[in-house]
């Protein structure tokens, strides 16, 4: 038997500390500006639940390997409890309190009755087989089943899952309830009970965020997008299609540049081929870092937490920042991105596309409903355009930014509710 378990060496400071210390100190400064007292902002900073779990996973050749999950119920004071799966050898406890927290506030901010969760899976699904990857799904969510259900929470996918994997986690819930539950996850496929709409609904969120950040049409703005994945590549493609020009792109594969512009249509179908954008011919291969660097006027980041750091941003030359992943800009260089006047639209709001329509994908299920394509993308817009102008007024009222503001709304939205609703006993 094989146990694989994260690094808990005691010296090493993990991008899930470091992504959980982000989350904190964002919730430290709206705190601060709302004027909280001490016992509101710790209970804000406090997972409701935090489940750990021991994960077997039997191999084909026999072996059984052991793999940690987790699943972090951040706050479910405005309502059940809301967020993604991820699963990626680096994912830590950490690392999933962090995307809870960012949960939380993102639903607040833009308006749906949701609290925020997370759950993760230490483990690379690239190295599975299909039949060990729905073995392990289905037994973390064996694990997990206390925690979960549609008026409970609410799981979805992240890096690394996907609509199937979504699917065997509906199909074990039901199973175990014995009748067919399609509530209980959203970013199903459509014969499960999926949205139309949802798959690209981050994407499109991010794409509509830019647009209105920039203030004026797509021609002429130039645009890099690191992390070519199920956000990144359909951002570049929307960014394209609203008349953008796409230069560069990431995964972990590597970097392509091309200075008069990208194919993104070309590029999307070399990675389906390919598995990654290396290799693109139509473009220049470089270096991963320096796409974060490029004189650009619009810079994506869509991958992972922690990639804008102190040491990199005072050679970012792009003027927006408009945050597809979570936590991809640290509180340091956050400061020297404001000092230098690049502007930053933040994670909870430019990537709260996806959780939007995967409410529209839960009232629908619970409503035994359905929306047109067209219906939902206007109700995610509406959304999106209403939060964003909500944090760009303040923004401006208040002289903070866009980030700060961000933070007040969806903060000061769930302190209200806990203050409403009082305390138990």
């Amino acid at each position: 038997m094989t146990v694989m378990v994260p690094s808990t060496t005691p010296a090493l400071i993990t991008p899930g500390r470091q992504a959980l210390d982000s989350a904190l100190h964002q919730l430290a400064h709206a705190a601060a500006h709302l004027g909280l007292d001490d016992g509101l902002h710790t209970m804000l900073a406090t997972p409701r639940r935090s489940l750990t779990v021991s994960v077997p996973v039997r191999r084909e050749d026999g072996r059984m390997d052991i793999v940690q999950g987790f699943r972090v119920q951040h706050n479910i004071t405005r309502g059940p409890a809301k967020g993604g799966i991820r699963f990626h050898p680096s994912t830590d406890l950490d690392e999933v309190t962090a995307l809870a927290m960012w949960m939380t506030w993102k639903c607040a901010l833009v308006g749906i009755p949701y609290g925020g969760a997370k759950g993760g899976v230490a483990v690379d699904p690239s190295g599975l087989s299909t039949r060990e990857l729905e073995r392990l799904t289905r037994r973390y969510v064996n694990e997990i089943l206390p925690l979960i259900g549609p008026e409970k929470d609410i799981p979805a996918p992240d890096v690394g899952t996907d609509e199937q994997t979504m699917a065997w986690i509906m199909d074990t819930y039901s199973v175990n309830a014995g009748y067919s539950v399609p509530g209980v996850v959203t970013g199903k496929p459509m014969t499960l009970g999926g949205s139309l709409g949802r798959a690209g609904a981050t994407s499109r969120g991010v794409q509509i965020a830019a647009m209105m950040a920039l203030g004026r049409s797509g021609e002429g703005v130039t645009v890099a997008v690191q992390g070519f994945g199920k956000v990144g590549a359909l951002a570049a493609q929307y960014l394209s299609d609203a008349g953008c020009t796409i230069v560069a792109v990431s995964d972990a594969s590597g970097a392509v540049h091309a200075p008069n512009g990208l194919d993104v249509a070309a590029v999307r179908a070399w990675v389906a081929e390919t598995g990654g954008v290396a290799g693109y011919r139509d473009a220049d291969a470089m270096p991963l870092g320096e796409l974060l660097e490029l004189d650009v006027d619009v810079l994506v980041p869509a991958a992972l937490e922690g990639v804008v750091t102190a040491e990199n941003a005072p050679r970012v030359r792009a003027r927006l920042i408009v945050e597809g992943a979570n936590g991809p800009t640290t509180p340091e260089a956050d400061e020297i991105l404001a000092g230098s006047g690049v502007v930053v639209v933040p994670d909870i709001l430019a990537n709260a596309g996806g959780v939007i329509v995967s409410y529209l994908e839960w009232v629908q299920n619970m409503q035994a409903y359905s929306w047109s394509a067209g219906e939902v993308e206007v109700k995610l817009r509406d959304l999106m355009e209403g939060a964003f102008a909500e944090v760009r007024s303040l923004s401006a009222e208040r002289g903070i930014t866009l980030r700060q503001a961000a933070h007040v709304i969806g903060v000061g939205r769930v302190a209200e509710a806990h203050t409403l609703r009082g305390l138990y006993p």
